[in-house]
């Protein structure tokens, strides 16, 4: 509707989240699974997502979404969380099996005296072989207190932030033909047990004598184009989605905040992974700064040189070094 053109424009013009409605989670989630591992607090407005040896837990959008701002304040399990999975995504597997989109923020636990690690990934049209991930450290303990970590996911472009910092940016490009997320999503919550993977390939897995871990979430924003996922028709969307695109500009202030997180926190990109991929995939802007950066940290993954003996990893940036972004 009109209204709602109009209304995307002024929360995007006059900037994200302060005038963007923030949902309880009867208003637009449901339970996806963990029966009384979901806990709402604060009159609905929170929810908190538990892991113990029973059970992980989870929650979905009640809508699907053919574009829009996805948004929540999260706060991660302290202590040790090896093994521990936390994800914050999109995605339509549950209907296109072998065709899924998906849009993820995961949160990968760590053993004691370690910090959590992010990663963003991205698929289009069951498009699987081809991980886009990237993987971060943090400027801040994301278990210390509540970080909103957003999607943005427009006709032309996918942004990732956390506390309004973009950083990362996913152009669509012709050359990528349907790898690009095209078709409606739900957004999903989840903490669960990735024992087997998460944690230096599954060395460490989670210990239960820590449990419950408890995720806790707030400030949950569903703002897009929800749509009928039988009859849906993208042109219902496309006001939408340009009233999204205003906001898809990143500010070059906000870009040089972007450079400086990448530089200072980026420890994987798929596009520079040579052992992986001996040509980077078609959608890579190979960034010749980040290209020098990564292959000093890891030159056995992004230098091109074979493996022989130990890898050898440059210790994380000190919290001096990684101040402010």
């Amino acid at each position: 509707s009109l209204f709602l053109v109009l209304t995307l424009v002024s929360v995007f013009v006059c900037g994200f989240g302060k005038r963007i409605p923030i949902l309880s989670f009867d208003e637009g989630y449901s339970q996806l699974f963990g029966d009384d591992n979901l806990v709402l607090h604060r009159d609905g407005k929170a929810v908190h997502l538990s892991l113990n040896e029973r059970t992980g837990s989870g929650f979905v959008s009640q809508d699907l979404y053919l574009h829009g701002y996805f948004s929540a304040s999260i706060k991660l399990p302290a202590d040790y969380t090896a093994g521990v999975v936390v994800a914050f995504y999109m995605s339509n597997g549950d209907m296109f099996e072998k065709n899924h989109d998906e849009i993820d923020f995961e949160f990968l636990g760590n053993i004691r005296g370690k910090d959590w690690r992010i990663q963003t990934n991205i698929y289009g049209n069951g498009s699987t072989s081809v991980g886009r991930e990237e993987r971060y450290n943090l400027w801040f303990d994301p278990a210390d207190d509540f970080h909103q970590y957003t999607i943005l996911w427009t006709d032309s472009q996918i942004i990732f932030y956390i506390d309004n910092i973009p950083i990362r940016e996913f152009k669509r490009t012709a050359a990528m033909g349907g790898d690009f997320p095209s078709k409606p999503m739900s957004l999903y919550a989840t903490i669960w047990d990735g024992s087997d993977w998460a944690t230096n390939g599954g060395k460490y897995r989670v210990n239960y004598k820590y449990a419950p871990y408890v995720a806790e979430f707030s400030d949950l924003i569903l703002h897009g184009c929800a749509v009928d996922p039988i009859e849906f028709s993208s042109k219902k969307c496309d006001t939408t989605s340009q009233s999204l695109e205003l906001s898809a500009t990143i500010t070059p202030s906000q870009r040089s905040k972007m450079d400086s997180f990448r530089r200072k926190h980026m420890t994987y990109s798929y596009c520079y992974d040579q052992t992986r991929y001996k040509v980077p995939p078609v959608e890579c802007v190979i960034n010749p700064c980040e290209a020098e950066r990564l292959k000093r940290f890891d030159p056995v993954t992004f230098g091109g040189r074979r493996h022989h003996g130990k890898r050898h990893h440059r210790s994380r940036a000190s919290r001096s070094e990684a101040d402010t972004i």
